[in-house]
């Protein structure tokens, strides 16, 4: 390790308390859709108070529409801010570099499942507890503060270095979309997931359906003469499951994910069915979470998805002369890959080796990131790197803090090593 990484992880170790803060600051807001505001102006006075320009920005939904990797969405993106700043280098001779984040979370509900609460950024035993703590405001706390040392060091560099952090995120990919068409691009990107220090190296294709079954509603006394709705997907629900095991079964999968067991995951997520215990439901919609493999195409996927859903209604008395919807809506992403020979990746390695002393290892994930919009639309060579952490998505979420100022210190050097100075 030479002069200026000793400096700038010395950096990192006396802002570590800050950074801590900084973190717990943007778990304390609920950046669910539609509620990422708060958040994003915490992180651009973060930004500014560190001497850069942050620049916000609400998606032009007519701009994105028209773009490769677009998402279509039913909601409108009027008071949520994208936010985005660059260092610029000292002289231009090097390689520029994105740190991508996202600061969209999922819901927390049920609250009442929760041993801490979800918003209150507890620490407990080196772990930082709250929704969104590793999902991914950690890794964003990561970037902003290796960022942060490198400027209070006096390191310059000889590229520039650019910060996103975006929406969206965790139900289109919307965000990053706009931030590329913004011109927030660079020669390679780094995104930091709570992937345990390890690096991704492919990543599924994911899209959201909607299935609407109708019934035929009737007061509770008339049941036996009317159609429940919320029963009549049963028939459904076993399709979306028989799907899933036939095409984790079918060969020919991708040598990234041979040594999965169950690759594809296609989850039910959302049922709304009803809204009186004494009325038979004459409606019932649930949401469906699919999945497929680098280099499907989304189109054959929805079709295949669809086809088999209606085949399952025609062997229903009741659904096959009233066969369901099928609509897509929401995440629309194609899976992805990098290969583990591009140069950004070895920038990586070698500072994970030089902070941790061991080498790091690589995985392809079951779901998908941000990563694809560099990937296959920028000719942006994207990865994956950032703290452990554990429960995603799930009760009592939490980040292992000493894997956050660790993955601070790898993408500090990583910054120089790949910009230059």
């Amino acid at each position: 390790m030479d002069a200026t990484e000793r400096r700038l992880i010395e950096q990192i170790d006396r802002n570590w308390d800050r950074e801590v803060e900084f973190l717990r600051g943007m778990v304390r807001c609920p950046s669910t859709l539609g509620n990422e505001a708060h958040v994003q102006r915490f992180v651009a006075e973060e930004l500014r108070g560190m001497g850069l320009a942050p620049d916000a920005w609400e998606i032009d939904h007519a701009e994105i529409a028209r773009l490769s990797g677009y998402s279509p969405v039913e909601w409108s993106y009027a008071g949520r801010p994208n936010v985005a700043a660059v260092l610029k280098s000292s002289s231009g001779n090097g390689r520029s570099l994105v740190f991508n984040g996202h600061v969209d979370v999922v819901p927390a509900t049920p609250e009442h499942h929760w041993t801490v609460d979800p918003w209150g950024a507890e620490v407990l035993a080196g772990k930082m507890y709250g929704r969104g703590a590793a999902d991914m405001k950690a890794g964003v706390a990561a970037m902003v503060y290796a960022t942060r040392a490198l400027m209070e060091a006096g390191v310059g560099l000889a590229g520039d270095l650019v910060l996103q952090t975006v929406i969206e995120e965790e139900c289109t990919g919307n965000g990053a979309l706009a931030a590329l068409a913004r011109g927030y691009g660079a020669d390679a990107a780094i995104i930091p997931e709570p992937f345990g220090r390890r690096l991704l190296e492919a990543q599924v294709g994911v899209m959201w359906a909607r299935v609407t079954v109708r019934g035929k509603g009737a007061h509770a006394e008339r049941a036996s003469d009317s159609v429940n709705a919320v029963l009549a997907t049963v028939p459904l629900l076993e399709a979306v499951k028989e799907l899933e095991a036939e095409v984790n079964e079918a060969p020919g999968r991708p040598q990234q994910f041979e040594g999965l067991e169950h690759p594809l995951n296609y989850n039910v997520g959302i049922m709304r069915g009803g809204d009186w215990a004494s009325s038979v439901p004459e409606e019932c919609v649930f949401e469906v979470r699919i999945s497929c493999y680098p280099g499907e195409d989304l189109g054959e996927v929805e079709a295949r998805f669809k086809s088999h859903l209606l085949e399952a209604a025609k062997r229903d008395p009741w659904l096959s002369e009233n066969p369901p919807s099928v609509s897509f809506y929401a995440f629309r992403a194609e899976g992805s890959s990098i290969d583990r020979g591009e140069p950004v990746v070895a920038s990586l390695v070698r500072s994970h080796r030089e902070v941790t002393g061991e080498e790091p290892g690589f995985f392809s994930f079951t779901g998908t990131t941000d990563a694809r919009f560099f990937n296959l639309y920028h000719d942006t060579p994207a990865t994956c790197y950032g703290p452990a952490g554990a429960n995603l998505h799930a009760p009592d979420e939490w980040v292992d803090l000493e894997s956050v100022r660790e993955v601070t210190k790898v993408l500090a050097l990583t910054i120089v090593d790949w910009c230059g100075v």
